[in-house]
């Protein structure tokens, strides 16, 4: 389905995108025609029940109105008889049955379409977010988590308000003032029907101006109250940095900012509306005043009865009673388009990163990894990568290793297609010889398993952020992958075991913890394809061993891609590439390096002599009798002394 509006449609005049976002919501109500077109019907017959209601009521009056002039004595001796003979009783109950099918009608109405209401805001809540998961990670970085889910929160509940307020009030209203003005129009004289309709332009056209008016003080508001929630789930987010600083007066006078802002604005909207509810209440009071004045004279001219005097009143109460809620209404209706903008700016934004139309799945052989010349900038005056070839064979491990801002990171990004290389002049990256911008995303992705440097998890049970590599999975999978990643003991001595809640991002587990458990599920996903980045880095000595150990059963007979900054870690890889400001400048194996005296050297003297290297893992060239299960290299070339 065509997104509705273009990444710049907030920018769009107000009125005209307005329309559009009505029109967008056409394609969403197709499929349910037939039940909005009995939704409809009952509308109908609601309306015409409604306008039944005054002239029974005048009938009634008129008749009773009759009987008033006889007798007393006549009116106590046949009184039954009287109301049966003038079909009084009658009409009361026909009045009752007209009025109770009115609500019968309205209830059937509401029945019908609260299905088309939920779905559609189902599907375009849906569509939103799967396209936020389709979006670049530049796009998500660039914008505050709790500013867009405000947005798409707003955005929804718009969309209900335009749905249900558009088929539940504006239409049956608009009927209603049809209906009526057709019926004073053929009944009584034109004077009615014009003051009726003049009041009606009046009213909506102040409506509507004052209304247009106010909604820049809306959009204020939202704008204030997006920044304080932003404000506000951020700094609770980030609660141990608030704490470690002592920061949390800071942070409270920053919200308290925000607040009053949002309030100058909220107490500016709400005076505005004041205005507008006592110009409305005016323009009603007046018109209803003059059709009541000209109604009286025709009963004292007797040329209306004082059931016609009823009937006018009653139309007028009618019309003037929803027409005083549809200004109220109108003005949500102006509010949601304006919470509806902006989401669908989030639904307009580019996608950055798309599949090729039918790109085909990544069929994975071996493995085989091969960058060839790729250069890449995250912004156009600043290069990231330059000319950086390299290849890593199926089944080998290779390193890549270099100072902090160097790129290595910025090679797992592009890996994942987070962010693709331009297609022109830029090289590209292949998996068993397939390009993976001509790939789809999903199988990609699905090919590459990762442990990062920082785990976030799931505000979840351990069962589920462990699941989350392959959802789905039985609990014997689960229970296996905690196994292998030796998480299994530490979940034993959990009161609640695998229902055990992380908390927030996981922070309630410590960093080897989380480490784990970013192993178990990347072991429970199988990948053919793993990238470690920097998955010890964050870790002591003590957990780092453990968790290398785990690392190294899980990469073993797998492409395994490991950017790193302790070069402990990497001692065993097959090829180690160094990176220094986006271009590889060595590469080889630990000892061919070392040997070297090159940049890699003289970062492995330095490590060395802080200490990160001595407690953590032995040199190859000092201890040749290192664990045969750390050597992940192929019999072959392990004998070879490669």
């Amino acid at each position: 389905m065509p997104l509705p509006f273009s990444a710049g449609a907030s920018t769009r005049k107000p009125g005209r995108s307005d329309w559009r976002a009505v029109l967008a919501l056409l394609p969403y109500l197709k499929p349910y025609r037939a039940r909005i077109a009995a939704a409809l019907g009952c509308m109908l017959a609601a309306k015409l029940a409604n306008l039944g209601v005054p002239m029974l009521l005048k009938l009634i009056v008129d008749r009773l109105g009759g009987a008033a002039q006889l007798t007393a004595a006549a009116r106590a001796a046949d009184s039954p008889l009287m109301l049966a003979a003038g079909g009084v009783g009658l009409l009361v109950v026909a009045y009752a049955v007209v009025r109770l099918s009115t609500s019968l009608f309205n209830e059937l109405r509401e029945w019908l379409f609260a299905k088309v209401t939920e779905s559609v805001v189902r599907r375009m809540a849906l569509q939103v977010f799967e396209h936020l998961h389709g979006l670049s990670l530049r796009f998500h970085l660039e914008r505050q988590t709790g500013g867009v889910t405000r947005d798409i929160d707003r955005g929804t509940r718009g969309i209900q308000t335009v749905i249900t307020y558009s088929v539940y009030n504006i239409l049956p209203t608009l009927i209603e003032v049809t209906l009526v003005l057709v019926f004073l129009v053929t009944r009584y004289e034109p004077m009615f029907a014009l003051v009726t309709f003049a009041a009606l332009v009046i009213y909506v056209l102040f409506t509507v101006r004052l209304t247009a008016w106010r909604t820049r003080f809306r959009r204020e508001m939202n704008e204030l109250e997006s920044r304080a929630s932003s404000h506000a789930i951020d700094a609770l987010i980030n609660y141990e940095t608030v704490k470690y600083f002592g920061n949390e007066v800071f942070e409270t006078r920053r919200y308290d900012e925000n607040l009053r802002a949002y309030r100058a604005a909220a107490i500016r909207s709400q005076q505005t509306l004041s205005y507008l509810n006592f110009g409305q209440q005016t323009i009603i009071a007046v018109g209803l005043a003059v059709i009541l004045w000209r109604a009286t004279q025709g009963v004292l001219a007797g040329t209306l009865s004082l059931g016609d005097l009823v009937l006018i009143n009653t139309f007028m109460l009618q019309l003037y009673i929803p027409l005083n809620f549809l200004g109220v209404i109108y003005r949500e209706l102006k509010q949601s388009l304006a919470d509806m903008e902006k989401m669908f700016a989030l639904l307009g934004q580019h996608r950055e990163v798309a599949d090729l139309a039918d790109a085909p799945a990544l069929s994975v052989a071996g493995g085989r990894i091969a960058f060839e010349h790729v250069d890449f900038s995250y912004e156009a005056n600043r290069a990231i990568l330059r000319d950086v070839d390299f290849v890593v064979e199926a089944g080998t491990t290779t390193a890549i290793v270099g100072h902090s801002g160097s790129g290595k990171s910025t090679i797992a990004r592009l890996l994942f297609r987070f962010y693709d290389v331009p297609r022109t002049g830029a090289g590209r990256i292949t998996i068993d010889g397939q390009d993976i911008r001509a790939v789809g995303q999903a199988s990609l992705r699905a090919a590459i398993g990762i442990v990062p440097q920082d785990t976030v998890l799931f505000n979840d049970t351990l069962e589920y952020n462990i699941a989350y590599g392959r959802p789905g999975a039985s609990r014997a999978s689960v229970e296996a992958a905690a196994r292998a990643a030796h998480l299994d003991a530490f979940i034993a001595r959990l009161p609640d075991g695998y229902r055990t809640m992380v908390g927030e991002r996981g922070l309630k587990l410590s960093g080897g913890e989380k480490q784990r458990v970013a192993i178990a599920r990347t072991i429970l996903k199988d990948p053919p394809i793993l990238v470690l980045d920097e998955a010890t880095s964050a870790l002591d000595s003590r957990s780092e061993r453990a968790i290398q150990g785990a690392l190294d059963d899980v990469s073993r007979n797998r492409t395994t891609v490991v950017i790193a900054h302790r070069l402990s870690t990497v001692v065993r890889a097959d090829q180690i590439i160094v990176l220094d400001q986006g271009r590889i400048v060595e590469r080889g194996t630990h000892r061919d390096l070392l040997a070297a005296g090159g940049a890699y050297a003289q970062m492995w003297r330095l490590q060395q002599s802080h200490h990160d290297v001595d407690d953590e893992a032995p040199d190859p060239d000092a201890d040749p009798d290192l664990a045969p299960s750390l050597d992940r290299r192929p019999a072959s070339r392990a004998a070879a002394g490669e």
